[in-house]
């Protein structure tokens, strides 16, 4: 039998849920299925179509408060990041957000990027507003946060960063091996003298990608003895770092980056001394963020799968609010290396 027309009525009445029902010939729990992201999968594609008319023709909208109260779930989840203004932020962003929109979820995005106290006020005014779940890139390598959200019982995913002794699962790229790409694209050019901008210490990026830097050097015979750490992965804090870096080690013909922030501290410096990269200093950067391949020099660095990241660590997140139980376990993603004009061949 064919399918019913959708129906308008003359009416000038507020739409309801009722009123789409009716108009698409189907039963109020059908229609209601019909216009939620995480139900419409149980019903054909032909009737979410002709409700989903219906709604856009009758100018209706689902109430998702009144969802929330029926089913217990605010169909919400908290994204708490360490720094909004930094681009690395956005793609695993757009990562999570769209693989939670895909199941009916929405997010709210914090900023998180003050002290330990800021960042548990943030987390406790999110679960106040009765998020379902959280995603955080914020983890340190102990970290309060988390132990507040296994009090509370909030399923919580990190990403990006770890701790390191897993509690929660967290998504992250493979850091070792990252660096370990670029000391051996500096080797081969021909470079011996390379050193490292080390990342934040209390962050398992910064400790990671030291480990893998050291690894590396050593594997070529090298000294690994070239190492200042930074205070913070930012532009300011990569120029004070490269700063003692070039005073403590002057000799270094260039330097691999625990991020493109770090790095690009380092172009300032190096452009403030009079040297200009990679004539005087190669700079490999990490993290590939965007318009990196806008500076001057554009920089080579080594690439994430950002988008990819924040997708599988919502992934992780949805497994565990359908009600599977999901270990502490860190899964990784690979890196790549992204070669661009701010490395050269030396000797």
């Amino acid at each position: 039998m064919a399918n019913p027309p959708v129906v308008l009525s003359a009416t000038a009445r507020p739409a309801t849920l009722q009123s789409v029902a009716d108009a698409a010939g189907v039963h109020r729990s059908t229609a209601a299925r019909a216009l939620d992201p995480a139900q419409s999968h149980r019903i054909s594609p032909e009737v979410v179509t002709r409700v989903r008319e219906a709604a856009v023709l009758q100018g209706y909208r689902r109430n998702a408060t009144a969802a929330s109260l029926r089913t217990g779930r605010s169909r919400l989840v908290g994204a708490v990041l360490p720094d909004l203004a930094n681009p690395v932020f956005a793609p695993i962003l757009s990562g999570v957000s769209t693989a939670l929109a895909a199941d009916g979820y929405s997010l709210l995005v914090a900023d998180g990027g003050g002290s330990e106290t800021d960042r548990l006020q943030i987390v406790e005014e999110l679960i106040a507003r009765g998020v379902d779940g959280l995603v955080l890139a914020t983890a340190r390598r102990v970290d309060a946060v988390i132990s507040l959200c296994l009090d509370r019982k909030v399923p919580t995913v990190l990403v990006n960063r770890a701790e390191d002794r897993a509690r929660v699962p967290s998504v992250v790229t493979d850091d070792l091996g990252g660096m370990r790409l670029a000391v051996e694209h500096l080797v081969m050019l021909g470079h011996r003298r390379i050193a490292h901008l080390a990342g934040p210490e209390d962050l398992s990026t910064g400790v990671l990608r030291r480990r893998g830097f050291v690894t590396a050097m050593t594997s070529a015979s090298l000294e690994a003895t070239r190492i200042v750490t930074a205070t913070a992965y930012s532009r300011g804090a990569g120029e004070v770092a490269a700063a003692e870096l070039l005073e403590r080690f002057a000799d270094s013909t260039a330097i691999a980056a625990s991020n493109d922030l770090l790095a690009l501290g380092a172009y300032r410096v190096l452009k403030a001394r009079g040297l200009s990269c990679p004539a005087d200093l190669s700079i490999v950067g990490h993290n590939d963020m965007p318009l990196m391949d806008m500076v001057e020099p554009p920089l080579t660095t080594i690439r994430i799968g950002h988008a990819a990241m924040g997708a599988e660590a919502a992934r992780l997140l949805l497994t565990h609010l359908a009600g599977a139980s999901i270990s502490p376990e860190t899964k990784t993603t690979s890196a790549e290396l992204v070669v661009r004009a701010s490395t050269r061949r030396i000797g």
